[in-house]
């Protein structure tokens, strides 16, 4: 028997901040970024998974955006220790889940997104949840998009 499990992306105000922390810092001290370094840009912050069971397949993507935008979500690898490195380009996974409201969008249509990417994305990431308890992502936001106008989560089907 198997059932559904919906976790919600919960901002990670705290290492989204030390991470803008880290770019100001850069940039008041006239430095340039590590090579292969990636900093977050101002349209960006962190979100992340807990993850309570780790037999996961991917089932779908919840996302709503209250207004019109685009929302891009990147995972980031299983190398990225965020309290002991700097995320490195390097440790981005691909597909990037990308979702939007297009201007003219009825508010109750779906959100568009590039479905087979998305579909790979959420694979990917069930893979993932079988090897770690937590895992963090980029979420950009463009177009009108707004962490407050987001709202986010990903289903799995759990095998018992």
């Amino acid at each position: 028997m198997s059932t559904e499990l919906e976790l919600p992306f919960r901002p990670d105000t705290q290492l989204t901040e030390v991470m803008r922390l880290r770019v100001q810092s850069l940039q008041q001290r006239g430095l340039k970024r590590q090579d292969g370094e990636r900093l977050l840009q101002p349209n960006e912050a962190v979100y992340r998974l807990d993850f309570s069971k780790q037999s996961l397949r991917f089932s779908h993507w919840t996302v709503r955006l209250a207004q019109t935008g685009r929302l891009t979500i990147t995972a980031t690898s299983q190398l990225w220790t965020p309290d002991l490195t700097h995320l490195m380009t390097r440790q981005l996974l691909e597909p990037a889940g990308a979702f939007w409201r297009a201007p003219g969008d009825a508010c109750d249509a779906p959100v568009k997104c590039y479905e087979a990417d998305a579909h790979e994305f959420g694979e990917r990431i069930a893979e993932l949840a079988k090897v770690r308890k937590v895992m963090y992502f980029l979420f950009a936001f463009a177009e009108g998009c707004s962490p407050e106008s987001v709202d986010c989560s990903i289903t799995f089907t759990v095998d018992s």
